[in-house]
């Protein structure tokens, strides 16, 4: 019995969730957790291939470009009308660009904008509202390394990463007390289709994994534990918090 109680904390079973980038990468394996979990989730994603991953998820399919903010204002009331509510928002819906910062295009500095940072604030927001209404709910947004550590090459990837780990605590000292739980994963260095093309091949690859304990990169199924954890009952009392998943990376 008392072992009972304790599973029942990490339970996601019957809550609603949306998870942004849901598709592919990390955003593809914490939605499968959730599913797995017993949770019903919706997944968003600009291609088409949002359709074919929600059926072998298990989930339903939001096609959306995030980088449009009308779209990104829309989602949230899409994502209650397909539900029949919310309960969980995972803001993992992320973009970068590689260019030395002194050549560094205003257009890709846009964009990534638009996606990790401005998305994200919408969809807060708009969660936050619905969230705020019932007197609960949990905001996961997804952070980085580069949120604690400068990086190179990836200017405006590094500040909306920053940004989005000081939003969080933002929003938890004002929505805390009010049952909406806000916190971030932050992903150590992983191995996504995000970072097949990063520059710097073996010499880069070697660094990488000198500065990992764990000895490799980490893969997307390596966020279910926290993604769980944080979607639960378990994290009730857990708000403001980034949690890093990341191999002992900043503890090197």
């Amino acid at each position: 019995m008392g072992n009972r109680r304790v599973y029942d904390l990490f339970s996601v079973e019957g809550k609603r969730a949306l998870v942004t980038g849901g598709s592919v990468g990390l955003g593809r394996a914490m939605a499968e957790a959730l599913v797995e979990g017993g949770a019903q989730v919706a997944i968003v994603a600009r291609s088409q291939r949002v359709f074919s991953a929600a059926g072998e998820l298990g989930a339903l399919p939001l096609q959306a470009d995030l980088a449009d903010r009308s779209q990104a204002f829309g989602l949230v009331d899409r994502a209650v009308r397909a539900l029949g509510g919310l309960d969980v928002l995972v803001n993992n819906a992320g973009v970068q660009s590689h260019h030395p910062a002194e050549q560094f295009p205003i257009e890709d500095w846009d964009f990534v904008m638009s996606v990790n940072l401005d998305a994200v604030w919408i969809l807060c927001q708009t969660a936050g509202r619905t969230m705020l209404g019932q007197g609960h709910g949990k905001i996961i947004n997804i952070a980085s390394m580069t949120s604690f550590l400068g990086e190179v090459g990836v200017p405006a990837y590094t500040a909306t990463k920053g940004a989005v780990a000081q939003l969080t605590k933002a929003l938890s000292n004002e929505w805390a007390g009010c049952g909406v739980n806000v916190n971030a994963i932050a992903p150590g260095y992983m191995r996504t289709e995000m970072t097949v093309d990063e520059p710097g091949g073996a010499e880069r690859e070697a660094f990488i994994l000198a500065r990992i304990p764990a000895g490799r990169r980490g893969v997307p199924g390596d966020l279910k534990g926290a993604v769980l954890f944080l979607a639960s009952a378990a994290s009730d009392y857990v708000s403001g918090t980034i949690i890093p998943v990341d191999g002992g990376c900043l503890g090197r």
